[in-house]
C-alpha cells in the first residue's frame, strides 16, 4: 500500500458512499479483480479444472439449489469432492458452472459485496439487487470467458419482500455478458444441465415441500450424472454426496453430510429397483 509523501490512506479509502466493494477494489486495487487480470492471447479453457452441474427448485416456503462435487478437465476427473454451492446473503444461495478457481474467486467475492452492502447501508440487499450486483460482478469477467475461463453462477434464494411467503422462492440465471433472468419453478447449470432440467420437467410440482424438493435436486444431479461423464453423481463407496442449501424465511441452511446422505441413498435405492427412473 502506498501511503504517499503524507503518509495516510489514499482518499478511496476515506471517501464514503462506497457501498459496493467491488466499485471500491475497482479504483484502490483494480489488479485485484478477476476479470481486470491481463492475460495472453489464446484459449486457456483446457488448462482450468471445470465444475458441473448445479440445480435449483423452488418449493413451498423457499428454495433448494444442489451441486455435485465433479470438476475435469478435458476427458480428466480433476476433483471428486469440490464444493459449488455456497451461501451468498441472508436468505440467498448461489452455485456456479465453470473455471473452477474463478468460479470460487468471483463466489468470495460476490459474499464480501453482499456483507460490505449490509454494513455500509445497514440493511440486507433484496434479492433482485442480490441478482443485479451478482450480473454485473459477471460482466466484468467477459475478456476471461472469452479465453474459455467462463463462469456462469446460479442463484436462489428466499425473496422477503415477496406478499406470500409460501411462493417467495426466486431462481435467477446468468449468461457470459451479465445478462440476468428470472427462472420458473426449476433451472440448471453446465454440461449435465439439458439433462437435469428434462428429469425435473418430468418430477416438479407447483408447491412441492421442501423435502421433496432437496429430493428431485438430488435425482436430477443422478439422471445428469447418467448422460454427462463431467457430472458426478452420489459416490457410495467414497461417501461423496451433492452439497444442498435451501433458503427459507428461517435463512439458509446447509443440509449435513449425514442428511445429503439420506437423500442419496433413497434416490439410489429407488433407481436399483427401478433403473429406468
Amino acid at each position: 500500500m502506498d501511503f504517499g509523501a503524507t503518509g495516510r490512506l489514499p482518499a478511496v479509502f476515506t471517501t464514503p458512499g462506497f457501498s459496493s466493494f467491488t466499485e471500491f477494489l475497482r479504483l484502490a486495487a483494480p489488479d485485484l479483480l478477476p476479470g481486470r487480470r491481463p492475460l495472453p492471447p489464446g484459449s486457456a479453457e483446457h488448462l482450468a479444472p471445470h465444475g458441473t452441474t448445479i440445480v435449483a427448485v423452488t418449493c413451498d416456503g423457499g428454495a433448494v439449489v444442489a451441486g455435485d462435487r465433479r470438476a475435469t478437465m478435458g476427458n480428466l476427473i480433476a476433483s471428486r469432492d469440490i464444493e459449488k454451492v455456497f451461501p451468498a446473503g441472508p436468505y440467498s444461495v448461489v452455485g456456479y458452472a465453470g473455471a473452477a478457481g474463478v468460479g470460487l474467486e468471483l463466489i468470495r467475492l460476490f459474499q464480501v459485496e453482499l456483507e460490505h452492502y449490509e454494513k455500509i447501508e445497514g440493511a440486507t440487499l433484496s434479492l433482485h439487487g442480490t441478482a443485479n450486483r451478482l450480473a454485473s460482478m459477471i460482466r466484468g469477467n467477459l475478456a476471461a470467458a472469452m479465453q474459455g475461463l467462463a463462469v456462469l453462477p446460479l442463484l436462489a434464494g428466499f425473496d422477503t419482500a415477496a406478499e406470500d411467503p409460501a411462493s417467495a422462492g426466486r431462481i435467477f440465471s446468468f449468461d457470459v455478458t451479465g445478462g440476468c433472468f428470472e427462472e420458473n419453478d426449476f433451472h440448471a447449470i453446465g454440461s449435465g444441465s439439458l439433462f437435469a432440467k428434462s428429469a425435473m420437467k418430468k418430477r416438479y410440482k407447483p408447491g412441492m415441500a421442501l423435502d421433496a424438493a432437496a429430493r428431485l435436486a438430488v435425482e436430477a444431479l443422478y439422471d445428469a450424472a447418467e448422460d454427462d461423464t463431467a457430472t458426478g453423481g452420489p459416490d457410495m463407496t467414497r461417501k461423496i454426496y451433492p452439497v444442498v442449501m435451501t433458503a427459507t424465511a428461517d435463512g439458509v441452511v446447509k443440509l449435513s453430510e449425514e442428511q445429503s446422505a439420506q437423500v442419496a441413498r433413497v434416490v439410489v435405492n429407488d433407481r436399483m429397483e427401478n433403473p429406468g427412473g
